[in-house]
């Protein structure tokens, strides 16, 4: 049985990198059922993945990729139903979990959330992903731009991050 075959690496990877899937479901999703319906789906679609995963990318550049995409669709409404039933449980994910990391962030923090939230889907992974601590290489990659793309969308989104909180915080 090779490392991407055998399911306890599966699961100890995914429990090593779930911080993806609670930031990438916070991102993309308002409601904790939605949120709850995108990590079940990224979890199946990882899963289903997991055999060709070769190792040549790091697990957490791999699964980010992967998340970003099925968030993407989700949020497109491209794949709304879930297909198979997946015993979420079973990989020790605590789906509450990413309620309670957004509901402990301060409230500036809980304001960029909601900024970043009124992105369009793909400015909205470019800017996770950079927030993350990707290199430009790698979101491009992940993404589907070029690097320069990310760089110049990297700067409009924080010029644009920054007027909105500064707006909001004039208003408020």
């Amino acid at each position: 049985m090779t490392p991407a075959t055998n399911p306890d690496e599966f699961v100890r990877l995914l429990d090593a990198h779930k911080g993806i899937l609670y930031k990438v479901s916070n991102a993309y999703c308002a409601q904790r059922d939605d949120r709850n319906d995108l990590i079940q789906e990224i979890v199946m679609q990882l899963w289903r993945s997991f055999e060709r995963y070769d190792g040549h990318a790091r697990f957490s550049t791999w699964m980010h990729s992967i998340a970003i995409n099925v968030a993407i669709s989700h949020y497109r409404g491209e794949n709304r139903r879930i297909r198979d039933t997946l015993p979420i449980e079973e990989f020790g994910l605590d789906v509450a979990a990413a309620d309670q990391l957004l509901d402990a962030a301060d409230d500036d923090l809980r304001s960029l959330h909601q900024l970043i939230a009124q992105l369009d889907e793909i400015n909205r992974a470019i800017i996770l992903l950079y927030l993350e601590g990707h290199p430009h290489d790698e979101i491009a990659a992940m993404v589907g731009i070029s690097n320069s793309n990310v760089a110049t969308r990297i700067n409009r989104i924080k010029q644009s991050l920054q007027r909105q909180y500064q707006s909001a915080g004039a208003t408020a």
